[in-house]
């Protein structure tokens, strides 16, 4: 049986990277299993890797790439002896002691687990859409509505997400347009009479975006009129998709609890429901959904382990591989 480890982080974004930077100080030789980079939902660095400018991080007055920041993080955890696993957990058994963890037909064994393994955001599904996140496109108001001011904004989606977004975008447009592919919305009755009554709010009803114009950035939009099937061409250079997020908790279920909409509960800080499981990060929270909330829930993960491994019975456990404190 292969050594036994003291932790092991699935995720490498701003949540499971904190995780790591504490718990490697902490002396515990965390493996990060980062994910892998062909996939969209499960990449090394998490939704940051997508984002271009972020300027509400602390302690970067003029911003600082996603990327960037991902890679420093990353970088500072690598220097107090984390270790990196570029690859995808398959499997999961938090059932025995000590947890098993796969990848593919690799048996990991390890005393506790730190899940940071976030959250998607859904997508419209159109060809070039990916290429122009962070160029025209976003899915959060809060990250990025500050660089679309005077810009022409759609936002797309009807429920509280979509109208919270909207309203948040006024700060900085003048019109903000919430295009939805039926005439009435899903959203709360408070959101809806909040949005129905600002003035710089309009509605595109019966529509979808079937087209985002431009390569280097987004130049316009295609819309498609579900009761008519007209299409049109649609001024925004600033589109923010705001159809829901979906955790990325399927590896987990049976095992660990979770709300109505899959995201994991937490409790004590970010215990699971599984004695030496904690959780942190998007995967766990569907409300603040921000890098810095994120960074903060993995430094509470990885003392809330470290806390938890001293409390139970002594095994064998991985040495760090580096001294370089």
């Amino acid at each position: 049986m292969p050594d036994v480890r003291d932790v092991i982080i699935i995720g490498s974004g701003p949540a499971g990277l904190t995780a790591a930077i504490y718990t490697a100080r902490a002396n515990l030789a965390p493996l990060v299993i980062e994910g892998e980079p062909s996939s969209t939902t499960d990449q090394p660095g998490g939704q940051l890797m997508l984002t271009t400018e972020v300027e509400n991080y602390p302690g970067f007055v003029d911003g600082i790439q996603g990327p960037e920041l991902m890679d420093a993080f990353r970088k500072q955890a690598a220097r107090f002896g984390a270790e990196y696993l570029t690859a995808k957990v398959t499997r999961v058994d938090f059932s025995v002691r000590p947890f098993k963890l796969w990848i593919g037909e690799e048996e990991l064994p390890t005393r506790s687990v730190v899940v940071a393994t976030g959250a998607q955001s859904l997508m419209l599904g159109l060809p070039n859409e990916l290429e122009l996140v962070g160029h025209g496109v976003s899915t959060c108001a809060t990250c990025d509505g500050f660089f679309f001011r005077g810009h022409p904004i759609a936002v797309v989606g009807g429920g509280d997400s979509a109208m919270e977004e909207a309203l948040f975008l006024t700060k900085f447009a003048d019109k903000v347009s919430i295009v939805h592919r039926r005439d009435s919305l899903r959203a709360s009755k408070i959101m809806q009479e909040r949005a129905f009554a600002n003035p710089k709010i309009e509605f595109v009803w019966d529509s979808v975006v079937t087209g985002l114009k431009g390569k280097e950035k987004l130049e316009g939009l295609q819309l498609t009129n579900l009761k008519t099937g007209e299409e049109s061409d649609f001024d925004a250079t600033g589109l923010f998709v705001a159809i829901g997020h979906v955790p990325n908790t399927g590896l987990f279920k049976g095992q660990l609890e979770m709300d109505e909409n899959g995201y994991l509960v937490t409790h004590d800080g970010s215990r699971t429901n599984v004695d030496g499981v904690f959780a942190c990060g998007d995967v766990q929270d569907h409300i603040y959904r921000q890098a810095i909330t994120a960074a903060g829930s993995g430094c509470m993960a990885a003392i809330d382990a470290e806390r938890w491994l001293e409390s139970q019975p002594h095994e064998h456990h991985i040495e760090p591989t580096t001294t370089d404190w």
